[in-house]
């Protein structure tokens, strides 16, 4: 098992190799990439501010999960929340750090941006290779106004350990009983046909250089990589773009339970994003935790004000203020500069 001192030499070593001196703090952060841009950006803008640096490092959630419960890292980033029962068993906290949403991204010539309508059994069957053409007669049903070409779908899905893809197979599940009795939800499936990349980069590169080809990504991805979407039908029949408000109108009732753990995947509401989902922070209950707190509570403060920039939704002021009460009755002695304190 790696240690914190094992960690602080290698990270030396590489402080040295890039002629950066090191920090006398700094705190080090694995797991989830969906949120890895907003993380990255707020450690820039940490440092700037307090001279604290921030090393987070996008491995994906189950790995992130692994080093917190191993001490490896100060805090480990998932998008797949544990129950409060395997919380209390480790003695972590979690907590929410943002919203989001994944997004079918195509790459379809003379098909506009979010132009494109499919419903999630549309979706699950292209997955599972049973739709095989662009033009097939069960996408051209949702498609009136759009000249879909005679071309073969080129699916792509992720191979590495992923919680984008328990996200994304949790929704197919959710809308085709063939996909959760034949594929079913994991972090890997077992995938029937398409082309295996590793990593929201990978998935982003093929996408966007194979003509045909269909794929899902974190929204914050599709934006800053300008990939066409596709406009989802919900559980209220509408269709949608991901966005602002359709994230937010998903993350209704985030705040109810100590754990924050409520699916946002498929929930009602006429203007809901079917595939939204919050990600999340664990961090072990001791006076240790107290700086990654603290750079959690600066993002809370400031980060946000940058989120959107990024394709997140930041949480609204009620769950954050139900956060940091958790986060003190489980960290004596430990107190914040949030408004409400």
């Amino acid at each position: 098992m790696v240690n914190r001192l094992t960690r602080c030499i290698g990270l030396a070593v590489l402080l040295s190799v890039a002629n950066v001196a090191p920090a006398e703090d700094f705190i080090i952060g694995a797991g989830a990439t969906f949120p890895s841009t907003a993380y990255l950006r707020w450690a820039n803008n940490y440092q700037m501010e307090t001279g604290i640096r921030v090393y987070y490092n996008p491995t994906g959630s189950s790995d992130g999960v692994e080093q917190i419960l191993h001490n490896t890292v100060e805090f480990g980033a998932t998008d797949i929340p544990m129950t409060q029962e395997d919380l209390e068993k480790n003695g972590l906290i979690q907590f929410p750090s943002l919203v989001g949403g994944v997004v079918p991204v195509i790459n379809l010539a003379g098909v506009a941006e979010g132009q494109l309508r499919l419903s999630g059994k549309v979706l699950a069957d292209i997955f599972m290779g049973k739709i095989a053409k662009w033009n097939d007669a069960r996408i051209a049903a949702d498609n009136n106004s759009v000249k879909l070409p005679d071309l073969e779908i080129n699916v792509v899905h992720r191979i590495d350990d992923s919680g984008l893809t328990r996200i994304f197979t949790s929704y197919l599940s959710q809308v085709s009983p063939e996909w959760k009795s034949g594929m079913g939800v994991g972090n890997t499936v077992p995938w029937k046909t398409g082309i295996g990349t590793h990593g929201s980069g990978g998935m982003a590169s093929y996408v966007k250089s194979v003509s045909g080809s269909i794929g899902y990504l974190e929204y914050t991805y599709a934006m800053q990589d300008k990939i066409n979407y596709a406009q989802l039908k919900n559980r209220d029949g509408s269709f949608v773009k991901p966005s602002e408000a359709s994230f937010r109108a998903a993350s209704i009732g985030i705040e109810s339970s100590k754990c924050f753990c409520e699916p946002m995947i498929n929930k009602s509401g006429k203007e809901a994003w079917p595939i939204t989902s919050a990600t999340f922070i664990l961090v072990h209950k001791s006076a240790d935790a107290k700086k990654v707190l603290e750079f959690f509570e600066w993002a809370y403060d400031k980060g946000d004000k940058r989120n959107l920039e990024a394709g997140y939704l930041h949480l609204p002021a009620e769950t954050q203020k139900k956060v940091f009460n958790i986060c003190w009755d489980q960290t004596p002695g430990i107190r914040f500069r949030m408004p409400w304190n």
